[in-house]
C-alpha cells in the first residue's frame, strides 16, 4: 500500500502560474512540464536540476515523439516540438472556436495522442476530445466538456479515463483497437469540499492516481473506484502528477499559483513548484507518441 505520510519535497520552486502536464522522459531520464498561461517548458533531472525554455507559443501539453521531438496541443491546435524547441502547427480542430484552447493530453498505449479542448473563460461546455493518429490525421472522439483533464489508460489499454474538472466527474470509456473510444459511462464523481480532479496516471498496479484542484492533495482509486489513499501536497492547487526516476518510484506533482489572492500565496509561497514524492508503489514507463 502506499505511504499517504511520504515526503512530499519541492523540487524545482519554479512559481508556475499554471504548471501542467508532468511527463517523465525515459530516454533523457529527465521529466519535462509546461506553464500553460506563461509560454514556458520546463525540464528537471537529477543531474542538471532545472532547465526553463521560453517558446514563441502556448503549449498545454507535452509528449515524447518516437522520431525525436515532442508532440502536444496549444492555444491554437495540435503541435509539434522540435529538439531545439521550436514550435509549429501541425492541425487545429477547432479553427472556428477561437476562445477555445487544449488543455491536458497523452500518449496511449498504442501510440495515439489524445487531447482535449475548453473555453478559455471556463464557462461554456464546448470542449471536445480529440484523437491525433501517427499519420498526423485527427478524430474527434467526444464532446460537451467544460474543463477537459487527464486522460489517463489502464495497463492493458483496453479503458480509457477522462476528466471534466469543472463537473467534478471522471468518465471512463473502452478503447479499442485502434483508437475508438466507445461506451463513456461515469467512473467517479466528487462533491462540495473535495477538490476538482486534474490531471492523472496510473501504476503498475493498475490503480488510477489523481491531483485535485482545490483540494490539496493526490488521491490513489483502484480500478473499481475505490479510494485507497491520498496524499497531501503543501499547495491548494496541485495540477497533475507523473511517475518517474530510475525505478519509476518517484510521483512528480505539478502545481499552478493562477488565481491565488495575496494572502493564499504567503500561506503557500511554493504554489506553482514542482513537488515528488516516494509513494512506495511504481508507475510504468509511458509510451511515445508513434507518429
Amino acid at each position: 500500500m502506499p505511504n499517504e505520510r511520504a515526503e512530499m519535497d519541492c523540487i524545482a520552486d519554479v512559481k508556475a502560474t499554471l504548471g501542467e502536464g508532468p511527463m517523465w522522459v525515459a530516454r533523457e531520464q529527465a521529466l519535462y512540464w509546461v506553464d500553460i498561461m506563461e509560454r514556458r517548458i520546463f525540464r528537471w533531472s537529477e543531474a542538471d536540476g532545472v532547465r526553463t525554455i521560453e517558446v514563441d507559443r502556448h503549449v498545454c501539453s507535452l509528449l515524447p515523439r518516437a522520431r525525436g521531438g515532442f508532440v502536444g496541443g496549444g492555444y491554437d491546435g495540435f503541435l509539434a516540438i522540435g529538439p531545439e524547441f521550436d514550435v509549429e502547427p501541425i492541425a487545429n480542430p477547432e479553427a472556428d472556436l477561437p476562445g477555445n484552447r487544449f488543455n491536458d493530453g497523452k500518449v496511449d498505449r498504442e501510440g495515439h495522442l489524445w487531447a482535449g479542448t475548453m473555453d478559455r473563460k471556463e464557462r461554456e461546455a464546448s470542449g471536445a476530445l480529440y484523437r491525433l493518429d501517427a499519420d498526423l490525421s485527427w478524430h474527434r472522439a467526444d464532446a460537451g466538456y467544460r474543463v477537459t483533464n487527464g486522460p489517463a489508460f489502464s495497463l492493458d489499454g483496453r479503458t480509457m479515463y477522462h476528466t471534466d474538472s469543472a463537473r467534478q466527474t471522471v468518465y471512463a470509456f473502452e478503447l479499442s483497437p485502434g483508437g475508438e473510444a466507445t461506451n463513456r459511462r461515469v467512473h467517479l464523481r466528487f462533491g462540495e469540499g473535495e477538490g476538482y480532479p486534474d490531471g492523472m496516471t496510473v501504476d503498475a498496479e493498475d490503480c488510477l492516481w489523481i491531483a485535485f484542484w482545490d483540494g490539496w492533495c493526490v488521491r490513489r482509486f483502484s480500478p473499481e473506484g475505490e479510494r485507497l489513499a491520498e496524499l497531501r501536497v503543501p499547495v491548494q492547487r496541485p495540477t497533475s502528477v507523473a511517475f518517474g526516476g530510475p525505478g519509476l518510484d518517484r510521483l512528480f506533482i505539478t502545481s499552478a499559483a493562477r488565481d491565488l489572492d495575496e494572502d493564499e500565496r504567503a500561506a503557500q509561497p511554493q504554489a506553482g513548484g514542482l513537488f515528488a514524492a516516494t509513494p512506495g508503489v511504481r508507475g510504468v514507463e509511458e509510451p511515445m507518441f508513434a507518429g
